[in-house]
């Protein structure tokens, strides 16, 4: 390995670092709470060290928030390989409460807390791409379902929130241990994938033939 192959490994390395120390000071202390100073003193480097990689401490929650989209793709590789949009939208949100439960730092960051959404909003585009493309995914598989007579035909956007909503609130009151006193630890998940189920078998022409 070359010296510039060295030191772009480093450079990777360091800014591991400082993602997998700020996610834990987030997790552990609150956004708020929590100064670049903090994230230096973590990985025992100076301030101005973080501030190479990082313009502030938004600029580090957007990017974890952009990695946990990275994640949550993985999920759903091969996805598209699925032919039946309906089974598709099925896979589609078993996968989604997986990534949430399995992941919920990062899904605490991506669909809960505000802070990310702030920086996307002093960007020059306004746009929040990550959560559009996701969004853009399923508006596109609810569309082709309704296309092919599967689902009840209604406003695209309407049928896609609902079903967002409704595995987003699942895995909110998950990640957030609001089930526990309220059902046994071994079936909320069985439990939180057959609400998902049964929502989506409301919309289910294919079951009313």
């Amino acid at each position: 390995m070359g010296i510039s192959e060295r030191k772009e490994k480093q450079k990777t390395e360091i800014r591991k670092m400082i993602l997998d120390a700020s996610m834990k000071l987030f997790v552990e202390q609150g956004f708020e709470n929590v100064s670049i100073r903090k994230i230096a003193d973590l990985i025992e480097y100076s301030p101005t060290t973080v501030y190479l990689y990082f313009k502030d401490k938004d600029d580090i929650l957007f990017n974890l928030h952009e990695l946990g989209f990275q994640k949550m793709a993985e999920y759903n590789e091969g996805m598209w390989d699925i032919k039946n949009p309906l089974l598709r939208l099925h896979k589609m949100g078993e996968n989604y409460i997986k990534f949430g439960t399995s992941h919920p730092e990062f899904y605490d960051i991506m669909f809960i807390m505000r802070a990310p959404m702030k920086t996307i909003e002093n960007t020059v585009e306004c746009e929040w791409k990550s959560g559009d493309t996701a969004l853009g995914r399923l508006k596109e598989t609810v569309q082709e379902a309704m296309d092919k007579g599967l689902i009840v035909k209604g406003n695209v956007e309407a049928v896609s929130m609902v079903i967002w909503s409704m595995v987003h609130g699942l895995v909110s009151l998950a990640i957030r241990d609001r089930f526990n006193k309220l059902v046994p630890a071994e079936a909320i998940l069985p439990m939180m994938t057959q609400a998902l189920n049964w929502l989506l078998e409301t919309i289910d022409l294919t079951m009313k033939e």
